[in-house]
């Protein structure tokens, strides 16, 4: 069964994580930086910022491939996916030091999570 929300949204994560990945790569080879942090602040942000979408995007891609799979998506689900990548842009760009940018960020990111969950639960209980 072909997923198109869940791959196009996988296809979107993949992105953002390759732009993550070049962010933190460029400001090593600037800052020579090659193990670790250095002690560079900036560098310790970026790298929390990828960790970051590492750790909350599988959780999503799962949650949004399994609603798909359960028949229950629709155009709401690849919303709720794109706002997702939208947040999580914002976070990243936000641990740069721009505070509304990385609370915003963090904020879709817990509501989406939660609100999948949710959505998850009463699938399971056919309530959805």
């Amino acid at each position: 069964m072909l997923l198109p929300t869940t791959l196009s949204l996988a296809a979107a994560a993949a992105i953002v994580n390759l732009w993550l990945m070049i962010r933190i790569g460029r400001l090593r080879a600037r800052d020579r930086v090659l193990y670790g942090d250095g002690g560079n602040e900036m560098l310790i942000r970026r790298m929390r910022a990828h960790a970051n979408f590492t750790e909350s995007t599988p959780l999503v891609l799962i949650l949004i491939g399994a609603v798909e799979l359960s028949g229950k998506g629709g155009q709401w689900l690849a919303i709720v996916g794109a706002v997702f990548i939208l947040g999580r842009i914002s976070h990243a760009i936000g641990m740069d030091g721009r505070v509304p940018f990385r609370s915003t960020g963090a904020l879709i990111t817990m509501l989406t999570l939660l609100g999948l969950a949710v959505v998850a639960v009463l699938i399971t209980l056919g309530r959805f």
